[in-house]
Formats: structure tokens, C-alpha cells, sequence
């Protein structure tokens, strides 16, 4: 039933067959492994075995990701303790963040770099944005409690920067920082500008929080235009310039489209979860995504 019904999982069920058939052997890999590395009285297999399969933990984590469903909710519904869903979670979630974008069957990008190279190879025009998470609020007298503050939502938040194709598929979610990082400077630390500036001639659109990065890229960042008149302009600019900003807004929009795929998923609307696994979350949730993109997007050039 959970398999079958798309709007528990978000996934058809042969999206999840091929997540099982691509990560169970990674997980059973590691599981292994895990029971080897520590002294052991008894022989690695023996003892009690697990109640919950992988086929089942997987749709566990995916049901989690997707409504923000408690693991005592989860727990409830697999008919396991609580500290089993969290586990399970804690296992595949950063086997999915690992997989990377599913661009087509046979390609997948996991860095920046790889996609930079995708867009040039391709052709294609690239779009950025950055979106914001609501996390919860770090404790008093934490460190570096006020780097989470969001200046544009003035919440607690994490940033990750989006990549979008010209047709607002994904292929990119960036690692999350704390909300007070701009734009500009996060893209700046991932590596964008040198990237750009070694890399193969292609043309990535941005909104305003990204100014500046035109000029340091040679043209391949495109920004909406700059206001020559802060005051007292003529009405044929004021109709120019509205015109322009209009039309590389058209453009821009898939990427917020992709955005506003990414929060429908509830774990990325409000993170309750660790911080320190929203990363491995975006980046799974933004795989699990593109992959169901790209299977849609193949089924209808099929029919």
C-alpha cells in the first residue's frame, strides 16, 4: 500500500524499487562492516536479527521526509521502538544524500564542479537561488548562537543554495550554512566564481543577492540590471528598466518553482530534527526529487 500510493512517499513505486535495488546493497554493506570494526564475543550474524527490514526502514525514512511524520508516529506504524526508526533514518538518510541529482538515467551530479560541467557540456542555461530552512532556535549560551538569524525572514535558519536547469529541474542543493550568510558570499565559499571563471562558457541567471558575481565570473552570472538613476529618473528609464527586470524575471522563475517543490516536502518546511543533519536532508530530499523528475519526464517521452 505504502509502495504503491505516490502521495505518501512522493515516489512511484519504481522509483523506490530502484532506490532499493541501488542502496540496500550499500546499506547492508556498511551494516556488516559496522558489526566487524568492534571486539566481538559472538560471530558477525548471530544473535537476534532485525525486526525491521530495509525495504521497510527506507519507506520509514521517505514517509519521515515527506509529512514529518514523528518517529513515534513511524515506530507505531512499522510495530517497532522508537530508537529503531531513528536509527533506520539515521543510516539511509546520508546513503540518499549521497546519490547525488539524477540529471538522466545514466548521469549524476554530486558536486558543483560536476554540475558547472553538465551546464557547458549540455548547453544549457543554469539558475541560482538561495533558500532558507527554519531550524529550531539554538540554546542560551551557545556558540555562535546568533549566526542562525535569519536577517531577511528574522527567524532561526539554515541557507542552501539551489540549482536549477532553464526548465526548473533540479541539479544541485548545496550544503546548508547558518541563515546569516548572504547569498553572494555563500556561493562565493562553495567555489562558484572560480569555477565560472575556469571552467567551460555558459550562462547561470541570479536574482539580486548575487550583484557583483557578474563582473568577477565574465559575464557568465547574469543579475537583473542596474538602476543608473536612484532619483529623479526619466520615464522612459523607469519603463526600460521595469521592462528588463521583468523579462529576466520570467526567466528566473523555474528556479523558485524547484524551490517551492523542494518545500513541499515537510522535513524542509520546518527542520524540527539536528541541525547538523540538515545537510545530508536537502541533499537527499533534492535527490529523491530530480530522480522522480527524471523518471516523469522519461515515462512521458515514452508515451
Amino acid at each position: 500500500m505504502i509502495i504503491r500510493n505516490r502521495r505518501i512517499t512522493g515516489l512511484t513505486g519504481a522509483v523506490i524499487a530502484e532506490l532499493v535495488a541501488e542502496i540496500g546493497p550499500l546499506w547492508h554493506e556498511r551494516h556488516q562492516a559496522k558489526l566487524a570494526s568492534r571486539p566481538r564475543k559472538r560471530a558477525v550474524g548471530g544473535g537476534p536479527k532485525h525486526h525491521l527490514v530495509f525495504v521497510d526502514r527506507l519507506l520509514a525514512t521517505l514517509v519521515h521526509l515527506r509529512h514529518g511524520a514523528t518517529h513515534d508516529v513511524l515506530a507505531c506504524w512499522f510495530s517497532v521502538d522508537r530508537s529503531t526508526i531513528t536509527r533506520a533514518s539515521g543510516e539511509v538518510r546520508p546513503l540518499l544524500a549521497e546519490r547525488g541529482c539524477t540529471v538522466s538515467p545514466d548521469v549524476r551530479l554530486r558536486t558543483l564542479a560536476e554540475v558547472v560541467e553538465h551546464l557547458g557540456t549540455s548547453g544549457t542555461t543554469g539558475i541560482i537561488d538561495g533558500t532558507e530552512i527554519r531550524v529550531r532556535r539554538p540554546a542560551a549560551g551557545r556558540k555562535d548562537r546568533d549566526r542562525f538569524i535569519s536577517g531577511k525572514n528574522k527567524q532561526n535558519a539554515v541557507k542552501s543554495m539551489v540549482v536549477t536547469d532553464g526548465e526548473g529541474r533540479l541539479l544541485w542543493c548545496s550544503p546548508t550554512q547558518p541563515a546569516s550568510c548572504a547569498d553572494i558570499t555563500h556561493a562565493r565559499q562553495l567555489g562558484l566564481v572560480k569555477l565560472l571563471g575556469d571552467g567551460p562558457a555558459l550562462e547561470i541567471l541570479a536574482d539580486a543577492g548575487y550583484q557583483g558575481l557578474g563582473a568577477q565570473t565574465g559575464g557568465r552570472v547574469v543579475t537583473p540590471p542596474h538602476r543608473k538613476f536612484k532619483k529623479n529618473a526619466p520615464d522612459w528609464y523607469e519603463e526600460m528598466h521595469e521592462r528588463q527586470c521583468k523579462a529576466h524575471s520570467s526567466r528566473r522563475i523555474r528556479v523558485e518553482h524547484g524551490i517551492a517543490h523542494l518545500k513541499n516536502w515537510r522535513a524542509l518546511a520546518r527542520h524540527l530534527g539536528c541541525r547538523q543533519h540538515m545537510s545530508d536532508t536537502v541533499q537527499a530530499i533534492a535527490g529523491l526529487l530530480s530522480h522522480q523528475q527524471t523518471a516523469d519526464l522519461h515515462s512521458a517521452r515514452q508515451t
